[in-house]
């Protein structure tokens, strides 16, 4: 059973198993997706229990990757740790250059134009390929594209609050 109570990062899920010896399939969340195998110490959660686990091996298999865990050495100890989630403690990320953020961290800040007006929250955001899109929830749902300097004038991490060059009725 897990003990640390400090804040965590969903970083993927494990989605299956592999083999006989206990590997298993995980979903990355992370960009690119190999970057999960950075983190060594994985803890894995569901709505019942968690654990902490050593990650001791990866490798990209087909379009997801598999990994090794310490103490997993067979399908059917693999198979109780399907639908779990992959987290790591948040200090373990690497800090971010200015100007670019956490898409969690972006969540949940209110997004207000240049001249005060509150368009909502942030709800999510959208992977397009070109730019990262801001969903913002309040009267309307709007789409705000995530580029910093054109559309993102400013963003207070403190005080919670994104600013836009938005027009409103957009």
């Amino acid at each position: 059973m897990a003990g640390n109570d400090a804040p965590r990062v969903e970083l993927g899920r494990i989605v299956g198993h592999f083999g006989v010896q206990g590997w298993v399939r995980v979903k990355s969340y992370t960009r690119p997706i190999e970057n999960i195998l950075a983190y060594r110490q994985w803890r894995l959660a569901d709505e019942k229990d968690c654990v902490d686990v050593r990650l001791m091996e990866g490798r990209p298999h087909g379009r997801g990757l598999v990994a090794r865990l310490q103490h997993i050495d067979n399908r059917d100890l693999a198979n109780e740790l399907i639908g779990k989630t992959v987290s790591v403690a948040r200090s373990e990320l690497p800090a971010q250059d200015s100007g670019s953020y956490y898409w969690m961290d972006l969540e949940g800040l209110k997004v207000v134009t240049e001249s005060g007006q509150i368009l909502g929250k942030v709800d999510y955001l959208l992977e397009t390929g070109a730019n990262d899109v801001l969903v913002v929830a309040g009267d309307v749902e709007r789409l705000v594209p995530f580029v910093v300097g054109e559309y993102i004038k400013a963003v207070d991490l403190d005080a919670g609050v994104i600013t836009v060059d938005w027009d409103p009725d957009f």
